[in-house]
């Protein structure tokens, strides 16, 4: 009970906006299959219109199980907090009995994976613009790491967690499994190691140690994502099955 009205105070006090749920099914026109923008860990995304014009990108958590609830705040009160041209803005959120909602910004190019991995649409991403992704997301990962007002250490980057604007500026998203450090904290070790296999550091994966090194190891798969334009996962080289890093430590 206390969380659930730490979650109606937080979005006030942090000066966001309380969408009714009335508006927010009519934005998404009930959460129709066309409005839905794709599923994530958190639940499902929708697009939303409002009545003056602006579009919306909705997350949607639909189950209320503890955990979910301390992320859902966790993500609302780093994203309202953190403020860089590389991080993903959220305008708000919507309780309504079980329903959490959190309002974002629209990105209309949808996230990096939508172009990266598709063969038509990857032919899009010239070498200048995978240049300007790369960049973008060390900017906002230098940000979180050294220049925001608390360090804050991601867990979860991956492509997916990547979202470009109108144009293809990448935008981090996704702090739902995020932690603050404090200024002379340099690692934390935790039981339950989130996050998504491939991306994972590691010692992160196997002794559940993370660091601001952990960010960084998710970065250098993305930038071997963003150069192949190859997933990590399920690399086949010579009737042999490899990750993307196994592939490119190979003496070739």
């Amino acid at each position: 009970m206390k969380l659930i009205w730490t979650l109606t105070v937080v979005p006030i006090l942090l000066g966001l906006g309380l969408l009714c749920f009335a508006s927010i099914m009519t934005s998404t026109n009930d959460f129709s299959a066309e409005s839905k923008l794709g599923q994530g860990g958190f639940g499902p995304v929708y697009k939303g219109r409002l009545n003056d014009g602006q579009e919306i990108a909705i997350k949607r958590l639909s189950r209320s199980s503890g955990q979910e609830l301390v992320e859902f705040k966790n993500e609302l009160i780093l994203i309202a907090r953190l403020q860089h041209t590389n991080l993903v803005r959220i305008l708000g959120c919507c309780i309504h009995g079980d329903e959490k909602m959190l309002i974002y910004e629209y990105m209309t190019n949808k996230s990096l994976d939508f172009f990266l991995f598709d063969e038509n649409r990857n032919a899009e991403l010239n070498w200048p613009k995978r240049f300007n992704i790369i960049e973008g997301i060390a900017q906002g990962l230098l940000y979180l790491h050294k220049y925001s007002r608390m360090r804050v250490i991601h867990r979860d980057l991956k492509s997916n967690n990547i979202l470009l604007d109108e144009g293809m500026n990448p935008k981090i998203s996704d702090f739902g499994m995020a932690r603050i450090f404090n200024q002379n904290e340099t690692q934390a070790t935790t039981n339950r190691v989130v996050g998504t296999y491939g991306y994972m550091s590691p010692e992160y994966a196997m002794e559940g140690t993370f660091s601001i090194k952990s960010d960084i190891y998710s970065f250098g798969v993305l930038i071997l994502e963003i150069i192949s334009g190859r997933r990590n996962s399920s690399f086949v080289h010579l009737d042999r099955t490899f990750n993307l890093l196994g592939y490119v430590s190979l003496d070739h």
